[in-house]
């Protein structure tokens, strides 16, 4: 299993799954990252925390625990 923590600089993943449960799930939902939905990794921070991704046409910073919760390929 692929996450979007472990997706490098520059590479353009899509979103398999969404693991998690209830507020954290949704937040990530709420923030466009859905099922089938395309992603950029745009920079990752020098210790790895956050991660900046493209969503749906916009930036958006994430936390590690939260980019391991997103499953791509």
């Amino acid at each position: 299993m692929n996450t979007l923590k472990e997706a490098k600089i520059g590479d353009t993943v899509t979103v398999v799954k969404l693991h998690g449960e209830g507020a954290v799930k949704r937040r990530l939902m709420d923030m466009g990252i859905t099922k089938g939905t395309q992603v950029h990794i745009r920079k990752v921070a020098p210790l790895g925390d956050p991660v900046e991704v493209t969503v749906r046409g916009y930036e958006l910073s994430l936390r590690k625990a939260d980019a391991e919760m997103v499953e791509v390929q």
